[in-house]
């Protein structure tokens, strides 16, 4: 297998290097391996150096004087060194930004990953430095990972680490992907499941409190994600609580998608849908305040019935009708909901609009009990912060929905308790909400 180590202000694959410039060398490979692109260099000759196996070498390597010190472990492109003049694309660009991806060999990752790299997220201007947090279990499909990423040819992707160690994936990162968790199994109940996976998380907060940027965005995918987000903010106390956000970017998207259907027209005419809540069979899909074509919805479709007998129940079940149908969670569109996540935070929400994401609720206006994660609607600047939207309408049949779910998270607390610093933990949750397809 190739190894090499990249410091390049740009790569195509139709750029030419005379054979005279390589120089080889052999490497092992650890677990834990820096694909890296260092900072851009303006110097008029090209050098590449690059490590193979030594079966793959088939002439003697030109003489070189010493090996370089402190060289990364890694392999492929994203190794390679080349210090060329810089082209005037890399001149625009915008200063290096670093993100991690925990769960990274998963099927979420597997579509997400790409879009990231792409410039599709964060725009076509943005190197990224993509840092992949997995298992020992999943080494080799990282591997795997970052050679698809290799082979794409991603501009944009400037670096690639992979690795098991959460404080080696987390350092100086400024988005954190969240998505790795463990599946709740045959048997579990829900508060075995809080608490396995809020340990992951609560060590995954104190990773990101050591090492993260102090401003890094924080995005909670695996589940239950709300009471995760709430345990990996409290063992994360050095990086503001605003910053970390439970994705419930997919449920909003469903909402929409339904509201389309029953009105007749493409879910682009649909705005202003707010999530309430848990990520669970109590969320609280908001038609009342929610537009089509700019009107209210309750003056487009008349059956005030489905609205709020059907559409919530179709909002909940969508993905677990999703597996009848071919047997597979929804990875895709799960990845399309976090980048949706992230474009809301990096762009000016558009005028009268808002998105749902699931965010602490200290100093919210809506009297939902502070100290937890819960889905409300909010509005950006395009800078990475949101703010609260305060105009907005509450009715008896909204505001007992929305109480419902609010009692839930407030016994999924209790339930971690020792994860978030608050004693012994007490377990008293009503009923199991688990959403299907989550099990």
């Amino acid at each position: 297998m190739a190894v090499a180590e990249l410091s390049t202000p740009s790569f195509t694959n139709t750029r030419l290097v005379h054979p005279s410039k390589l120089s080889f060398s052999t490497t092992h490979l650890h677990s834990h391996r820096r694909l890296a692109f260092p900072p851009l260099s303006r110097t008029q000759n090209a050098r590449i150096s690059c490590s193979l196996a030594p079966n793959q070498v088939q002439a003697p390597a030109p003489a070189q004087t010493e090996e370089p010190k402190n060289k990364p472990e890694c392999y492929g492109v994203f190794c390679l060194t080349y210090d060329l003049k810089a082209e005037e694309e890399t001149k625009s660009w915008k200063k290096l930004i670093n993100v991690a991806v925990s769960g990274a060999a998963g099927m979420i990752s597997n579509h997400l990953l790409f879009k990231l790299a792409s410039g599709e997220v964060f725009g076509a201007d943005q190197p990224v430095a993509l840092k992949l947090l997995g298992s020992e279990r999943s080494f080799e499909a990282l591997e795997g990972v970052a050679m698809e990423l290799e082979d794409s040819l991603f501009p944009l992707l400037r670096e690639v680490i992979i690795s098991i160690d959460p404080y080696e994936v987390f350092q100086d990162v400024d988005w954190a992907l969240l998505i790795g968790a463990k599946p709740r199994g045959p048997g579990m109940e829900r508060a075995d499941l809080l608490d396995i996976n809020g340990q992951i998380f609560a060590a995954q907060g104190k990773a990101l409190n050591a090492v993260a940027s102090r401003n890094v965005k924080v995005i909670v995918v695996g589940n239950p994600c709300n009471t995760n987000a709430l345990i990996c903010l409290k063992n994360a106390p050095n990086i503001p609580a605003k910053n970390f956000h439970a994705l419930t970017r997919l449920d909003e998207n469903r909402a929409k998608c339904q509201l389309a259907l029953k009105a007749g027209v493409f879910y682009d005419k649909v705005s202003n849908v707010t999530i309430w809540g848990n990520h669970s069979t109590t969320q609280v899909p908001d038609f009342l305040n929610a537009r089509i074509d700019g009107l209210p919805v309750k003056e487009v479709i008349k059956d005030h019935k489905w609205l709020e007998e059907e559409f919530t129940h179709k909002v909940q079940t969508r993905g677990g009708a999703l597996i009848k149908k071919w047997g597979r969670s929804s990875a895709a569109s799960t990845s399309v909901s976090i980048v949706d996540a992230i474009k809301s935070l990096v762009n000016p929400t558009p005028e009268g609009d808002w998105f749902s994401s699931g965010v602490y609720t200290n100093g919210n206006p809506y009297g939902i009990a502070e100290d937890i994660v819960f889905s409300m609607p909010c509005r950006s600047k395009g800078d990475g912060d949101y703010e609260l939207v305060k105009d907005i309408k509450f009715d008896d049949y909204l505001l007992k929905r929305i109480t419902k779910s609010e009692a839930e998270l407030l016994a999924e607390k209790r339930c971690v308790g020792h994860l978030i610093g608050q004693g012994i933990a007490f377990c008293d949750l009503p009923e199991d909400t688990m959403l299907p397809g989550e099990m």
